[in-house]
């Protein structure tokens, strides 16, 4: 069944409180051990020598850092109910931080939306240690290496896939998955079909605001990317974003 989401005003009341929120660092050994496969990671060679040139080049803003270049691992709250899926580490964000979406424009764009909707302790998130904790939201990607001009190949998004598996099968309490772009909706749709609970995905157009009850008994939620590209030209707002995760709260509510 599909709906599309509807428009809702931009004034938010603030989050009502709903549990107490995770301890920062305290994570189930399953996920400890799947972040630390992630984190060694050499699957892929061209993302690899990739994340590991762009470390050593760096950009003059960023000149005194010390990049992460790694596998970025999963963030968030793993007794969530809403997982963002989202394409790939940014090449001087997260591969430069070691943590999705964090010290970059796209980041920039979602974390104050996610701080308005109740699912993150403050709007800003700039390094691994800024202290910033999700409620009942897990962010994942894709891949797990910055890719050259955010284009993973087939080959290395097949390489990663195994562990979205694992995250998706650990992540019990997640009713609704947020896919930011199109290969992050497929990633899903692509997971599902490994699994044998999904044998064609004719039925899932992806569309900004679409959402779709899955066979595995979750939503899945699209959302147009909150790259640079999509919101400097206005394809994607604030208040649509906002509006995709109004809407995931109720769905998870449900």
């Amino acid at each position: 069944m599909t709906s599309i989401a509807t428009p809702l005003t931009d004034t938010v009341k603030p989050p009502r409180a709903r549990r107490q929120p995770p301890q920062p660092g305290r994570l189930p050994l399953w996920l400890e051990k799947l972040n630390q496969e992630v984190i060694a990671c050499v699957r892929c060679p061209r993302l690899v020598s990739y994340r590991e040139q762009i470390a050593r080049e760096k950009r003059r803003a960023y000149r005194d850092w010390e990049y992460w270049a790694k596998g970025v691992p999963g963030f968030g709250d793993p007794n969530a109910r809403v997982i963002i899926l989202g394409l790939a580490p940014g090449a001087h964000g997260s591969n430069r931080t070691g943590r999705p979406f964090t010290g970059d424009a796209s980041g920039n764009f979602m974390y104050p939306v996610l701080y308005e909707t109740g699912f993150a302790s403050q709007p800003q998130a700039t390094d691994r240690n800024d202290g910033l904790v999700l409620r009942d939201l897990y962010i994942t990607a894709a891949v797990r290496c910055a890719p050259p001009d955010n284009k993973p190949s087939p080959q290395e998004l097949a390489n990663c896939a195994p562990y979205l598996d694992k995250e998706l099968a650990g992540l019990k309490n997640a009713k609704v998955i947020v896919a930011l772009g199109k290969i992050g909706f497929d990633a899903y749709l692509n997971s599902l079909k490994r699994k044998g609970e999904l044998k064609t995905k004719t039925p899932y157009v992806f569309q900004h605001g679409a959402n779709y009850k899955m066979p595995d008994g979750r939503t899945l939620l699209a959302s147009y990317h909150p790259s640079n590209q999509n919101t400097q030209t206005g394809k994607l707002t604030r208040s649509m974003l906002v509006t995709i995760f109004q809407q995931a709260r109720r769905l998870a509510d449900q």
